[in-house]
């Protein structure tokens, strides 16, 4: 337990940092802790830290993960930052808070007809193909517009913004590049009409870059739970 509450105030830390160095405050980013292949054990030991917002991209584990959990009297917030197939929207819909990784309507639309009505809205962000790489899904900044007012518009779900991964690469003026162009689409969404307030970039490597260019959530695993197996 010690050592994950350790590796999270070094990032939170660093996320400290990087908010004073671009003049923004530190409350204006949230930390996301990144889950996929960590046990439920690791969870228990980043919430004894203060740790309560969890990403997982991994439908199944993430319920594995929630039935093991489900003593924890902290309400914890769930959220799939993997690719989500049409076949486990309905689970998602149920059980978790956030979805980062919509990238086409029919996604959404199960989303939305799937909400029990009991629950808050879904809290949904769009995935962009930032870099246009062909192995990332993602929808094509060109059509974000047009995606972004479709699944606005639907009920029992809360389009708060923009997700990315972009292509990895090295040094703090070339990481911000791919961040500074998901925050400039950002601003073309919201000068359209949507009000859109949430910009899910950043992870462990290059988290200050995407402090810079306006990350609202960081995506960090290895640096809190150590290297995935």
């Amino acid at each position: 337990m010690e050592i994950v509450a350790e590796k999270l105030q070094q990032v939170l830390t660093r996320i400290a940092t990087a908010c004073t160095a671009s003049q923004r405050p530190v409350q204006s980013v949230t930390l996301l802790a990144v889950t996929k292949t960590f046990g439920a054990q690791s969870i228990r030991d980043a919430v004894a830290a203060g740790q309560h917002a969890f990403g997982e991209n991994h439908v199944q584990e993430a319920l594995e993960k929630m039935a093991a959990l489900a003593d924890l009297r902290e309400p914890l917030q769930w959220h799939l930052i993997g690719p989500l197939q049409s076949n486990k929207t309905r689970v998602v819909a149920e059980r978790f808070d956030w979805v980062h990784s919509v990238d086409r309507l029919k996604l959404a639309e199960r989303l939305s007809a799937q909400r029990p009505p009991g629950l808050p809205p879904l809290q949904l962000c769009l995935q962009v193909n930032i870099s246009g790489e062909a192995s990332k899904s993602g929808v094509p900044p060109n059509e974000a517009l047009a995606l972004a007012r479709a699944v606005a518009a639907l009920p029992r779900l809360r389009l708060r913004g923009l997700m990315a991964i972009p292509q990895p690469v090295t040094g703090f003026e070339a990481q911000r590049v791919p961040h500074r162009a998901l925050a400039r689409l950002l601003g073309e969404l919201n000068a359209a009409g949507l009000a859109l307030d949430t910009l899910s970039i950043g992870m462990s490597a290059d988290l200050e870059a995407a402090i810079a260019e306006g990350a609202t959530i960081v995506r960090v695993g290895s640096a809190i739970f150590g290297a995935r197996s």
